[in-house]
């Protein structure tokens, strides 16, 4: 046979074989479809636990853990939508960790997902992660299926290719349930970041068959472990997008003191001016934002090279916007306790969405501290310094610029929208604990600068933090 030949036969026989998958797969999902009944709606409800992705105590723990003293879940398939309601109570004691940790009381939350064509995959893959979305969405690609055997036990796999070009896997079980669903979803500091649910403990009603134990896991760890004890199936539901939020102030750049700029936005940044080269402190939120806080720093310092960026700590949302920097070729200076993590991460697959970093094929470098560093250059002084006995990161630091006595912080002093006139009932345990920190350091700061940002934009001072921890005289 002619190479060409060859090559016709091999194409015509590979199509043959995805055409036959492709019938395969269509039986498969009829099967499981026929099994698990026809679910046009459905209401859910129970208890279990929810935790906070990229928020762990330090950089080898797990994600941590809230109590879902109750959970609701309403679904319309037809509509793709989505309206989770829980009210969250404090699990660790002592709190360890970010997200919003401690909870005092309850604490209720609302998601509401109603999927259009601007809806990012993130969101909209919230309800193809649930058996009955899996097989809707499947059946609608141009799905394929093969055998799988895992931990001793038989699956059809069925997988299709996902808008974002991961593929979501579906494993069918011998009855003909859904007992797992897996794909990737872009994370801007994990990358390719593995999302999995498991479903278990299978019931019957009214004709439908629901798990009764639902686990979800990101980025390795659960994110959802959920005991359901009432279904609704097939019943009315309602579910109303949310007003979108308003739109955020347009980012500006404030000059704090001679060669000192606070870049805002909802996360802030510092940039410092320093002899040959510029110091940015706190890489936030997203590739978007580590790129126009670099922007912003060139802007008010033109002509030197961004050579360092600090990090407070390795929680997603500080950390998420370091890889532009890295791209920049810029040093990160960071707790030791993040430089493993951070090269950990740094090696995973970024392919979904590549950034810079990953495009450029960058190495980082950093410089570490654990207690106390000192950066000097030309008329600047930045001290770092650990927050010993910190309850939110165990690689916790502050950043003090002495001469200006500005201090910059994050997470150790939860600011209002609005300042303060009288201390809060109960205290939070935080910010006592950052007084004496302040005291022990014998840093006595004019003006605070938090990440978070206050939400009218403000100049926080001291007397501030010091009405919050009842301090205050």
């Amino acid at each position: 046979m002619s190479p060409k030949r060859f090559m016709i036969a091999a194409v015509a026989g590979c199509l043959t074989m995805q055409f036959a998958q492709a019938q395969d797969a269509k039986a498969v999902l009829d099967a499981a479809q026929k099994a698990m009944g026809k679910l046009n709606t459905v209401e859910y409800s129970g208890s279990g636990a929810d935790f906070t992705l990229g928020q762990a105590f330090n950089p080898s723990s797990a994600w941590p853990k809230f109590n879902d003293k109750s959970y609701v879940r309403q679904i319309d398939f037809d509509k793709n939508a989505s309206h989770m309601h829980r009210i969250r109570t404090q699990a660790n004691d002592p709190p360890r960790g970010g997200g919003l940790q401690p909870i005092v009381g309850e604490r209720p939350e609302d998601q509401v997902i109603v999927v259009g064509d601007k809806t990012p995959w993130n969101q909209a893959i919230e309800v193809v992660m649930t058996p009955q979305g899996f097989l809707n969405a499947a059946s609608k690609s141009s799905a394929t299926v093969k055998k799988q055997t895992v931990a001793g036990k038989n699956f059809q796999v069925v997988s299709f290719a996902a808008p974002n070009k991961a593929q979501v896997m579906g494993y069918i079980n011998a009855q003909n349930l859904v007992e797992k669903i897996a794909t990737k979803i872009d994370n801007p500091l994990l990358g390719d970041m593995p999302y999995e649910s498991e479903f278990s403990d299978y019931k019957s009603v009214n004709g439908i068959q629901f798990p009764m134990h639902i686990v979800q896991k990101q980025g390795g760890y659960p994110i959802l472990d959920l005991n359901v004890s009432d279904v609704k199936a097939n019943v009315p539901v309602t579910i109303q997008a949310s007003n979108p939020p308003a739109a955020p102030a347009a980012p500006t750049t404030k000059k704090l003191a001679d060669g000192v700029f606070l870049l805002t936005g909802a996360y802030q940044s510092l940039a410092v001016d320093f002899k040959d080269y510029i110091v940015v402190i706190e890489g936030p939120q997203t590739e978007a934002r580590g790129t126009a806080v670099i922007e912003m720093a060139k802007a008010a310092i033109p002509g030197k090279p961004i050579k360092y960026v600090i990090n407070t700590h390795n929680h997603i949302d500080h950390s998420s916007g370091l890889r532009p920097f890295v791209a920049e070729g810029a040093i990160v200076v960071t707790n030791a306790i993040n430089k493993p993590y951070f090269e950990r991460v740094w090696k995973d697959p970024h392919t979904l969405n590549p950034d810079k970093m990953a495009m450029m094929h960058a190495k980082p470098r950093f410089e570490t501290m654990t207690q106390t560093k000192v950066m000097t250059g030309g008329d600047h002084t930045i001290e770092l310094h650990h927050v010993d006995g910190t309850m939110h990161n165990e690689g916790m630091m502050l950043v003090w610029l002495p001469k200006e006595r500005i201090l910059v912080e994050a997470d150790e002093f939860n600011v209002l929208p609005q300042a303060p006139t009288a201390t809060p009932n109960p205290i939070h345990p935080y910010h006592p604990h950052f007084v004496d920190t302040l005291d022990k350091l014998k840093i006595d700061p004019q003006m605070i600068i938090p990440i978070h940002a206050p939400g009218d934009g403000r100049m926080v001072t001291k007397n501030e933090l010091l009405i919050m921890a009842g301090r205050a005289h």
